[in-house]
């Protein structure tokens, strides 16, 4: 993936924020999304499509929920951008982080809380 193509992929605030997200936290169910944007399931899903199409992320269906996280195959300078752009840019992702915190009936994931905290 050219910089340019990566670049045009992460132009829209939402596809942004996922991949920070994704970038801090591991892996996320599309409930979780859902509710950590404050977005329909329809419009996040079409986000997630919109990243899946610029091969930035793998998704796993685990019964009734698809989980969705950074594509293996992402360079890693991408994936560097995007931890760098996460750690530098609190403000952004911290309201994100409360909604989660808020959320009730989270389905439970292979990544439990935000690669930040594990390092902690």
């Amino acid at each position: 993936m050219s910089p340019l193509q990566l670049f045009k992929c992460l132009a829209e605030d939402t596809r942004l924020k996922i991949l920070l997200l994704l970038s801090e936290h591991g892996e996320l169910c599309v409930c979780e999304l859902t509710c950590v944007l404050e977005l329909s399931q329809p419009k996040v899903s079409r986000h997630l499509a919109e990243l899946r199409k610029c091969a930035l992320l793998a998704d796993e269906r685990r019964g009734k929920w698809v989980y969705y996280r950074l594509n293996d195959t992402l360079a890693d300078w991408a994936r560097e951008l995007l931890a760098l752009t996460a750690a530098r840019n609190p403000d952004l992702l911290a309201p994100l982080y409360q909604n989660l915190q808020r959320m009730h009936d989270k389905p439970q994931s292979l990544c439990s809380q935000p690669a930040s905290e594990e390092s902690s």
